[in-house]
């Protein structure tokens, strides 16, 4: 399919280009995060606490500290958004890496590789998050850490799927006859072809890792005080929901515009880069 008739297909979905715009400005906040907060998101005013939001030049007022809430959910933007890449990108390389030679080596790999898959998906996946942060303690290298690498085994299993089916396929036996090394066929000719399932998912599970951080965060496991993380804000502000509700409002309400976008942007891209589409004339 070309490139072209992938960007219209993804064009014509308004939820994904509504998506797609909401995603972009919340990328642009966190990039420009020094620039676009209005105040030091660490920098408290106990006169100033509890503040509603477009209060005394605070658009989204201010926290049980006096701290600028909008502030500090711009540079909140950075973390959760940073920390899904790093969370999704650790384990395309694992999960991609292990699927590649599972499907194409088959044999003890193969039986290795998916056994280890059972043994993880044998556990629910935020549990087993908590579980392994409750051992390393709290930190946000360790949330990334411990959510790429539980997060892995749903790339293993989509590329071994994919290479099972790409490694009869003619041009890979074609590749063989010429000589062409294991790694050049894996990584020159199997793994293009299985691009576009795993950046569906990627796209997918970029939403689920900053879920997965916002979760951890509202239980003290993830970023720790005062560093503005969303799930963080919202674990803070739980206290004073009766007296201030945008504490606990306003980020959930963040979260939930970025999970959206991306599982938009998602479903977009899944119809776009549909093999069953590819030679479908002008329709």
């Amino acid at each position: 399919m070309s490139r072209r008739r992938i960007l219209r297909t993804f064009m014509h979905n308004r939820l994904a280009v509504l998506g797609l715009i909401v995603l972009t400005g919340f990328v642009c906040c966190a990039v420009f995060a020094q620039w676009v907060a209005p105040y030091d998101p660490l920098e408290m005013d106990l006169g100033n606490k509890f503040l509603p939001p477009g209060s005394e030049g605070h658009l989204l007022g201010t926290d049980n500290f006096g701290r600028d809430f909008l502030s500090r959910l711009i540079f909140g933007s950075r973390i959760s958004l940073s920390v899904g890449l790093v969370v999704v990108s650790i384990a395309m390389v694992i999960g991609t890496s292990l699927g590649l030679i599972a499907g194409y080596f088959g044999g003890f790999p193969d039986i290795v590789v998916m056994r280890l898959v059972e043994i993880f998906y044998s556990f629910p996946f935020l549990v087993l998050a908590v579980a392994v942060m409750a051992v390393l303690g709290p930190s946000l290298y360790n949330v990334m850490l411990v959510l790429g690498i539980v997060s892995w085994p749903i790339y293993a299993r989509l590329v071994r799927g994919q290479v099972l089916t790409l490694r009869e396929e003619t041009f890979v036996e074609a590749a063989r006859a010429v000589g062409a090394s294991n790694s050049r066929i894996l990584f020159r000719h199997i793994l293009p072809n299985s691009s576009s399932p795993i950046i569906v998912t990627a796209a997918m599970q970029v939403a689920s890792a900053i879920l997965s951080v916002a979760a951890l965060g509202f239980l003290g496991l993830g970023a720790q005080p005062p560093t503005p993380e969303w799930g963080a804000m919202l674990n803070e502000g739980k206290r004073f929901m009766r007296n201030a509700p945008h504490l606990i409002t306003i980020p959930g309400l963040a979260i939930m515009l970025v999970v959206l976008s991306l599982n938009f942007i998602g479903d977009a891209l899944r119809d776009a880069l549909d093999p069953r589409l590819r030679g479908i004339e002008g329709q």
